[in-house]
């Protein structure tokens, strides 16, 4: 949302904004743009009939005073992916979506786009090496999308990407996710089909070949558009690098997952007539969105990646990444459980086996978190019969959890890997 403000400001729009709690970088960026409210908190004064449109976040709850107010004076409300989707509804819409991979992949058909020096329009999950910020709203006739399946605002229960009308569409693959949301496999499932089902018969879609449920989903639907299926693009593993085969060059991000979102990428550029020569090279110097494997410390004896990865998916995809890349190194894995579905306890078995690869792994957890989300307590031995690993390290104490990494960072060589879409309390991480 921060980004967004920043965009419409500099488009010449006039705008404010309010939240309960700002964090850095956010806070820093609005305040250096004047766009930091003067107070924190809500209050209906804010909101007068001078305004032309509010665009509303998923943080505000559906009785936030703000937002019964510009409801009672009937003003125009959108949701973020709505005024994106109104925005973009005269380009080429390239969508980002599925369970995974979604960022990395956007970012990747991005950074391509910009080397081979073409106007482009973006809506991006991370900050991204050479862009200022997440979201870019121009007149340029081409818009990058991530498309997110969660909902679109309080009071508008819709997935973020039915705002969307994509030209070409990526799906990285299906594994359930977000269950306060869609509370079977099924329901989550079903949502990506109703993006299927309202594809014009124009639209070009782009599918992991591996993912057995994605297929049958794509494959049964009977209608006009093209489909086109991807496998991982050709690499080997030498000299603690990943390489393009074809090139040789080596890649700026590791695993076999990564390969596949390369792949994808690629068969989007592609088919907006950019040459294997640009792409190619394009790939060789793309370094990543941020915290997606960040290498914080590189030594003889320790090496340590911080990444997003938090759902089961992630987690297992990019611990065998890392494995692939050190198949030698003692691997130290943690994962923090932050979010609502793996703070669950009904969905904490889908996490089965995902940190087998590594040596040692722990899971860390926050109880306030549980008291904020106001959500029922965790029992660690739930949480390791879940995982099922008998040797998991479970942690809910941020100086607990120091210790033990520092105790086993000592078994080198090692690579320790921090996987998190929170800060482990606010654990000092390098």
């Amino acid at each position: 949302m921060h980004n967004l403000a920043l965009e419409l400001k500099a488009n010449g729009h006039q705008v404010t904004g309010s939240d309960d709690e700002i964090y850095e970088p956010s806070r820093s960026r609005l305040d250096s743009e004047g766009l930091l409210p003067d107070k924190m908190g809500w209050d209906a004064n804010r909101i007068t009939s001078e305004i032309n449109l509010i665009i509303l976040g998923m943080h505000a709850r559906p009785n936030n005073p703000e937002l019964l107010r510009a409801q009672e004076l009937n003003l125009p409300i959108q949701s973020f992916p709505e005024y994106i989707g109104e925005h973009a509804q005269d380009k080429i819409q390239i969508v980002v979506a599925g369970s995974h991979g979604k960022t990395t992949t956007t970012s990747m058909i991005m950074h391509v786009l910009r080397e081979a020096g073409k106007d482009f329009d973006y809506l991006v999950g991370a900050q991204l090496e050479g862009f200022d910020r997440m979201v870019r709203l121009s007149d340029a006739p081409i818009i990058v999308i991530e498309g997110d399946e969660y909902l679109s605002s309080p009071i508008d229960r819709r997935p973020k990407f039915v705002h969307y009308n994509p030209s070409h569409l990526i799906i990285t693959g299906i594994e359930w996710d977000h269950m306060n949301v869609f509370p079977t496999f099924e329901d989550y499932v079903n949502v990506f089909g109703s993006l299927l089902c309202k594809l014009d018969n124009r639209a070009r879609v782009f599918y992991d070949l591996e993912d057995e449920k994605l297929v049958e989903l794509v494959t049964s639907e009977i209608r006009a558009f093209d489909i086109e299926a991807y496998e991982p693009i050709a690499y080997q593993v030498k000299d603690g690098k990943f390489y393009l085969k074809e090139t040789e060059k080596a890649l700026g991000v590791v695993g076999g997952h990564n390969m596949k979102n390369l792949s994808a990428a690629r068969k989007v550029l592609r088919s907006l007539d950019i040459s294997d020569e640009i792409i190619l090279s394009a790939f060789a110097t793309f370094s990543g969105a941020s915290k997606r494997q960040d290498l914080l410390l590189d030594t003889e004896d320790l090496v340590i990646y911080r990444d997003f990865a938090h759902a089961p998916s992630k987690v297992r995809a990019t611990l065998k990444g890392i494995r692939e890349l050190y198949p030698k190194r003692y691997l130290i894995a943690v994962c923090e459980l932050h979010t609502f579905s793996s703070l669950n306890k009904a969905f904490l078995p889908q996490y089965a086996d995902a940190m087998q690869p590594a040596e040692v792994a722990a899971v860390f957890y926050s109880p306030h978190t549980l008291e904020i989300k106001k959500m029922p307590p965790l029992d660690e031995d739930d949480i390791r019969q879940a995982f099922n690993q008998e040797t998991l390290s479970v942690f809910t104490n941020k100086d607990d959890l120091a210790k033990f990494l520092e105790a086993e960072k000592l078994k080198s060589p090692a690579v320790m890997l921090l996987m998190s879409s929170g800060t482990f309390g606010g654990l000092e991480i390098g």
